[in-house]
């Protein structure tokens, strides 16, 4: 048997219905779902329905709710709401008024008898006369002129649209350029714009796209935070508009009815990838502009965008005042009035605020209201009042911001410290898991910790205390990417790779390339290739060629780096050029030289012919050497030998000289002769050699026998000894070698020749060069904005050859790269750099360059900063002036550039004199100076110069030369606020007042008490320039009065006075009488203290006690007679009572007993409860809902349902065909709060019968049944329960 397919479970619990309601009404559907936390959606149409004016939709557990507003025809549809994979569709149909078609022929019968008087009056000549009746508000505005036409601005329809720049008083002709005064993305901005109530407005912007690679994006902003995509609806539209042509898009955002609470500051954002723009402007919104005339017709014809009644809301008590006024002043009115009562002036809103709601319809016809939809909303909103939480003292504010992975600490109040609270985000609760989320509780203070926020904790978050609920919006704001390491200068040979480097904050962060300002693309030659590994950004040059010289610049949203970049021409170098050669017959010649370049290839030429090799010449290149050798050498051999390197221009050429020897024959002996004819033979017979090359001597000799050869330097015998020197002879040559000779090898070397038929000597003076030593730590002199002048000294040695040259190189300090500023040597010891960046940290070395080649590098100079000197101090002025001194001041320069400022200086001059005196050593730091020691009556010029590391910026001067002379300032006293009432003190304060004044020059001070001196003993006086400071460390009862201080200044003065009140406590009240005693009550009487402690007595404090214990208790508190009752003393207890006299000091230090005491009289009573009867609460059961009969598929459980009620609780009771299955195991019986449930495990078909569910208690007894049909699957029930059925078991169960 195939398993039976298994049903759907509904996601409702209870689903709503369909219903009808009349135009206007308040519809109200709702629904229950199976699970609390369920997400449902309600829809109109298949479209998805959100709260706002006209829908409000609620959730609270599992019940749900869709509340229609103000109900039209078109609201009649299907609705439909939707839980996880449930669906429930239900209607709402909608019947119009016929109450409100009457009202509607009334008014226009109204209006048409106001046309026909109107067009009547017109053609009677007593019209005119008619008319003066009317009041000047109510009176025809008089014709208007062609001109008065002309200037005239007409108000515009509520409703109508308004372009920003459309507003009232906007002057094109004074509108920004916003096509070509841009610097973002933005082609066009948003302006700020002006709008009436009621009416629309669009605001517009648009961005060019021709450079951009992705689609801009854009978003809209109210205040700060506000995301208005969110907002989109009837009162705001948002449209994209893309033209294909200028590509160009066009971003509008439509207001839509506007009204006050839309006034405020907007943004617009635009981005893409990593360009990013932004504009603010603003919103004004008008009350509505009044009409010129009144037309009841247009008063109540709403108007909207697209045309529906959904749109735009009517002032009703402002239409029904035009309308009262314009009935009364139309003729019509006047004579007709059993057409229009005339009534009393009422307010519509308090007459509807008190009625009951099926009052509305009346209240709206009898006044004319044709709109009661609009009604409806508006007194909605009129009864609207902010509640008063209470159980938040405090909320969570609107908004919050945080940076990305910082922490985020949310805080409220509550008022019950022991009550719980549940934090939500997006609805869902909050759990404490891990330490992502901590939750905190202080007194009545709940935190909710948010620790290592990333995006994805940018949501909403919910504080929940019981049923109320505060909200707020957290926003995580992604940290700018800075760059960490920045890019280096780099200078490299033509035609080599380049690679520049930086490393940024983020991994996968967007960088932007650009060179000398220009973005960098990837082209079609590859020129440039962009590599990102991690948070390295590498920008490959392949090739480069001297058009890729300039300033490269890699942008982040945080920051920028900045290198240059240059690239030189390569030039081969030479390391060893070839020598002239002699040799004899027979020999071996070798040419030989050595480049910088390994690659270089090059061509041979013997007096400017190609040298081709053959069997006894050979070329060869191995490395950086070339080298020509010819065998067994011939007398035709002898020329110009010349090596060419390809593409370069310039060669190297040599010698070859062909040595004839000539031998004539001498019997036997031949006297020994040193032929010296050597390579590198110089004018002077001096042999040059480069350091560390070999150096060798070979000299032909002749002889028979052969020669001995004896090498000397000076007196010293030249021998093997040493590895580096080697002494050879062979027939007819004696070679002396030194490998890689050096600066001691240099000298007068000889070399001897003996046999026995005599002996021959010959000198040869070497000298050995090198490269110079490196010069001395260069100097910086001076520092620009983006150059330096550096010197240095030169070289200790020039390694034998004349210096030539100097090359430079610099470097920042952070950085190991060095650049090459010079190619070509530079002959001076003094240089200017530039090109450098201002704020950057450098530094600077130097070589030495002579024939030989290049010193090692000095040492590095200090290190030094570009800066440029600031700008010059601005508002110098004169703040003071005396006989012999002057005070300026001054404000910072404008422009301080990347150095801090390290002071000012301060000169002054006589006029017409050029010889500046500074006013003072060294340097201040103050904008503001005091110059004393002046001459009196001199005419000086003053000026302000501001110094940093680049040294003294422009100057500033005053205006005009300044005469040292005090001005002449009448005194007056400037007495504080606080002192112009009595100064109240208490015994033993501080007493310290400050009295500041003015006046010139500084004036005479006399104070006085009451008249009379101070007491220099008690009061301390001390004055400056600009105040006088009275001063009494203790104040005593005596120092109470009024003083007064006097300024004089020649035969010109100022007095002023302040009075001063020392208080202290009081003395003890006096003669306290116990007057009478009654009952539970003493009368008291007392009289006042001799001492007021110099102030009013504010009240006295009244105290009893009982004489067994005797502990106070305070009756009275700031009881202002002098005689009281005490009341409810205790009967049995004698008392005894006392009084402090209170005033604003404190209590009297004693207080005032009675003389005698008080005794309170027992009296004895006896008390008898009353009798209540006990009320009878048992109930006999009775079943409030019924069972149901039903048919359901076998296979699935099934359920039966019913409640009762009765007291005491009774006995329930299953039967199946009026068997007890109570014990039965297939059935499953549960009771919650007297809803009855009886469970059947998947049922067969003999489950089907008759259930019965009886209840029994004490007073009764109850029972209910019903029928329930098991069906196979796949089948539909065969019959349903009629309706009279249904209706027989409801009146059972009744």
């Amino acid at each position: 048997m195939p398993e039976p397919v298994k049903k759907t479970v509904s996601a409702f619990a209870k689903k709503p219905k369909t219903q009808v309601a009349e135009e206007g009404a308040t519809v109200v559907f709702e629904t229950e779902t199976e699970k609390p936390d369920a997400k449902v959606r309600w829809q109109s149409n298949t479209k998805d329905l959100a709260s706002g004016d006209k829908y409000m939709i609620k959730a609270d557990g599992n019940k749900h709710s869709l509340t229609i507003q103000a109900v039209t025809k078109e609201d009649g549809t299907a609705y439909a709401v939707i839980a996880g994979g449930s669906k429930v569709k239900f209607d709402l149909k909608v019947k119009e008024k016929e109450v409100m078609e009457e009202v509607k022929l009334e008014v226009k019968k109204e209006v048409k008898e106001k046309e026909e008087e109107a067009q009547g009056g017109a053609g009677d000549p007593a019209a005119p006369a008619a008319t003066d009746t009317l009041a000047p508000e109510e009176a025809p505005a008089p014709a208007e002129t062609p001109a008065a036409a002309d200037t005239t601005p007409v108000a515009p329809q509520p409703g109508a649209n308004i372009q920003a720049h459309d507003t009232p008083g906007f002057d094109e002709s004074q509108a920004p350029d916003t096509k070509t005064d841009l610097t973002g993305l933005f082609t066009e901005k948003p302006q700020s714009g002006e709008v009436a109530v009621g009416e629309n407005i669009n605001f517009v912007a648009k961005v060019n796209a021709a450079s951009l690679l992705k689609k801009p994006t854009i978003k809209w902003f109210k205040g700060k935070w506000m995301d208005l995509a969110s907002k989109s609806g009837k009162s705001l539209q948002l449209k994209e508009l893309y033209d294909r042509n200028s590509k160009v898009y066009t971003f509008e955002m439509q207001i839509i009815a506007a009204k006050p609470s839309f006034a405020g500051a907007y943004r617009c954002e635009v981005s893409s990838r990593d360009k990013f723009d932004s504009c603010n402007f603003d919103l004004t919104v008008h009350e509505a502009r009044a009409v010129e005339g009144f037309d009841i017709r247009a008063a109540f014809r709403r108007t909207s965008v697209d045309g529906s009644e959904e749109a735009g809301e009517l002032d009703f008590s402002a239409l029904l005042k035009k309308r009262d006024s314009f009935f009364k002043g139309s003729p019509g009115h006047r004579a007709s009035k059993s057409q229009v009562k005339s009534e009393p002036d009422e307010d519509v809103w308090e007459i509807l605020q008190k009625a009951k709601a099926s009052e509305y319809e009346k209240i709206a016809f009898q006044y004319g209201i044709t709109d009661l939809r609009g009604m409806l909303k508006r007194l909605k909103k009129m009864r609207k009042e902010e509640k008063k939480s209470e159980a938040f003292l405090k909320k969570l504010d609107p908004a919050y911001q945080v940076e990305k992975g910082h922490k985020m600490k949310l805080c409220i109040e509550v008022a019950n410290e022991d009550v719980d609270v549940k934090w939500l985000k997006n609805g869902q609760e909050i759990q404490s898991t891990g330490s992502k989320y901590i939750f905190e509780s202080v007194g009545n203070k709940r935190y909710l910790t948010i620790n290592h926020c990333s995006l994805s904790d940018d949501a909403t978050y919910t504080c929940v205390v019981g049923d109320e609920k505060c909200t707020t919006e957290l926003f995580v704001k992604e940290p700018p990417v800075t760059i960490t390491s920045n890019l280096e200068d780099q200078m490299v040979m033509k035609g080599e790779r380049v690679e520049l480097e930086c490393e940024v904050s983020e991994e996968g962060a967007t960088v932007k390339w650009e060179k000398d300002g220009v973005e960098l693309t990837r082209d079609e030659s590859f020129k440039y290739r962009f590599k990102k590994d991690g948070r390295k950004h590498v920008l490959i040059i392949n090739e480069a060629t001297k058009e890729d010289c300039g300033h490269y610049t890699v942008k982040t949203n945080g920051g920028e780096s900045m290198a240059e970049l240059m690239v030189s021409e390569k030039e081969l170098e030479v390391y060893q050029n070839i020598a002239d050669l002699t040799v004899k017959a027979k020999d071996e010649a070798v040419f030989k030289c050595e480049v910088s370049d390994e690659t270089v290839k090059g061509i041979w030429y013997k007096n400017g012919v190609e040298v081709k090799a053959d069997a006894r010449t050979h070329i060869t290149h191995i490395g950086r050497i070339h080298k020509l050798t010819i065998d067994d050498v011939k007398p035709e051999d002898q020329g110009d030998y010349t090596f060419v390197p390809e593409g370069y221009a310039f060669n190297l050429s040599a010698k070859l000289n062909f040595l004839e020897v000539k031998i004539d024959y001498v019997p036997r002996q031949d006297p020994p002769k040193i032929h010296l004819d050597c390579m590198g033979h110089t004018a002077d017979s001096t042999i040059v050699v480069v350091a560390g090359n070999k150096l060798r001597l070979d000299v032909p000799i002749t002889g028979d026998p052969a020669p001995t050869v004896i090498w000397t330097k000076g007196e010293k015998v030249m021998t093997e000894g040493d590895g580096r020197l080697h002494v050879e002879s062979t027939k007819g040559h004696c070679i002396f070698t030194i490998e890689g000779a050096d600066k001691q090898d240099e000298g007068l070397y000889s070399v001897i020749v003996r046999n026995p038929a005599g002996e021959d000597k010959a000198d040869i003076n070497v000298k050995v060069v090198d490269a110079p030593d490196p010069p001395s730590a260069p100097r910086i002199l001076s520092v620009g904005e983006d150059s330096c002048v550096v010197q240095w000294d030169p070289p200790k040695s020039d390694g034998g050859n004349p210096i030539i040259g100097y090359v430079l190189e610099r470097k920042k300090k952070k950085s190991y790269r060095w650049m090459r500023l010079n190619f070509d040597p530079y002959t001076d010891t003094t240089y200017e750099a530039k090109r450098m960046i201002e704020g950057v940290e450098y530094e600077m070395r130097v070589y030495a360059v002579n024939a030989i080649g290049m010193s090692c590098h000095s040492a590095a100079s200090q290190p030094f900063i570009p800066v440029a000197p600031t700008s010059e101090p601005v508002g110098l002025c004169v703040d003071d002036i005396s006989d012999t001194t002057i005070s300026l001041k001054w404000r910072t320069p404008e422009h301080l550039g990347s150095s801090e400022l390290d002071g000012y200086g301060v000169e002054y001059c006589k006029e017409g004199s050029d010889e500046w005196v500074p006013a003072f050593e060294g340097l201040t730091e103050r904008t503001s100076v005091i110059i004393r020691d002046l001459p009196t009556g001199e005419k000086m010029q003053f000026r302000v110069k501001a110094y940093n590391m680049a040294g003294p910026s422009a100057p500033t001067s005053l205006a005009q030369a300044v005469t040292i002379r005090e001005i002449m300032q009448k005194p007056k006293i400037w007495i504080p606020r606080n002192l112009r009432q009595t100064l109240i003190k208490k015994v033993e304060e501080t007493i310290n007042l400050v009295i500041p004044f003015q006046g010139k020059p500084r004036p005479v001070i006399t104070w006085s008490k009451d008249g009379e001196p101070l007491n220099p003993k008690q009061v301390s006086i001390r004055n400056s320039d600009t105040d006088t400071i009275l001063f009494i460390r203790k104040s005593e009862r005596k120092d109470s009065g009024k003083y007064e201080v006097k300024l004089q200044i020649e035969n010109v003065e100022d007095t002023a006075s302040i009075s001063i009140q020392i208080v202290d406590l009081p003395g003890s009240p006096e003669k306290l009488k116990i007057m009478d005693v009654w009952g539970f009550n003493v009368a008291l009487e007392w009289k006042p203290p001799k001492d007021n402690g110099n102030c009013e007595i504010t009240g006295y404090m009244v105290q009893k006690a009982d004489k067994k214990t005797m502990e106070w208790y305070t009756v009275y508190e700031l009881y202002r007679r002098t005689n009281c009752v005490v009341a409810d003393l205790i009967m049995g207890n004698e008392y005894i009572f006392r009084i402090y006299a209170v005033n604003m000091v404190g209590l009297s230090l004693e207080p005032c007993f009675s003389a005698d005491s008080a005794y309170i009289q027992k009296t004895g009573f006896e008390y008898k409860p009353p009798t209540y009867k006990e009320h009878d609460f048992s109930e006999a059961p009775k079943f409030t809902h019924p069972l149901v009969s039903r048919s359901v598929i076998a296979g699935y459980n099934a359920t039966l349902s019913c409640s009762v009620r009765g007291i005491p609780k009774p006995k329930v009771t299953w039967y199946k065909n009026k068997m007890d299955i109570s014990n039965e195991a297939k059935y499953r019986m549960f009771s919650k709060q007297g809803v009855l449930t009886l469970e059947i495990r998947k049922p067969c078909s003999f489950d089907g019968g008759v259930y019965m569910c009886k209840a029994v208690n004490a007073s009764g007894e109850d029972a209910v049944e019903c029928k329930l049909e098991i069906r196979p699957p796949g089948t539909f029930p065969q019959a349903q329960i009629t309706k009279e059925e249904r209706d027989k078991q409801m009146n059972k169960a009744d």
